[in-house]
């Protein structure tokens, strides 16, 4: 494997992670990178000089879903730091979460997911293994009207 342009970053890098709802389903993707490559989440990844919040959700989920989406508010923002075996950053993301709703359609995973799948909250619960992921999804859930 070779080493991105986003391991061992002198600043954090803007992300934005995105919380796409089909009526009572939720889109994951699996992460064909790391960090947390294999893992089950939500679809992502990093802003673009020029580029608003919600043009980058929108083209993130396009690139790895073919999905198209419209974002409706900012849930929340986090950070995803994580360290190499001796104690150095090697990956550190400011991620900014967005709430979205698809109206119609199937993912089909591109881009940088392995596998993309609408899943109910029981699957969620039973697939996602970073907390932040599941309480983002939690949060998003009370601000859809």
């Amino acid at each position: 494997m070779t080493r991105s342009d986003r391991e061992y970053p002198d600043r954090p890098w803007v992300g934005v992670g995105v919380v796409v709802w089909q009526g009572d389903r939720v889109l994951l993707i699996q992460r064909g990178k790391p960090p947390r490559m294999g893992q089950w989440g939500i679809p992502g990844g990093a802003q673009t000089v020029g580029e608003t919040l919600f043009q980058a959700a929108t083209r993130e989920v396009l690139e790895e879903t073919g999905l198209t989406v419209e974002p409706k508010a900012v849930i929340t923002a986090l950070d995803s730091i994580h360290h190499d075996a001796d104690g150095q950053t090697q990956f550190h993301y400011t991620l900014v979460e967005v709430l979205a709703e698809c109206p119609a359609g199937d993912p089909i995973a591109a881009d940088d997911a392995l596998d993309a799948r609408w899943m109910t909250l029981d699957q969620v619960a039973d697939i996602v293994e970073w907390g932040e992921t599941l309480r983002v999804i939690e949060l998003s859930s009370a601000l859809r009207v």
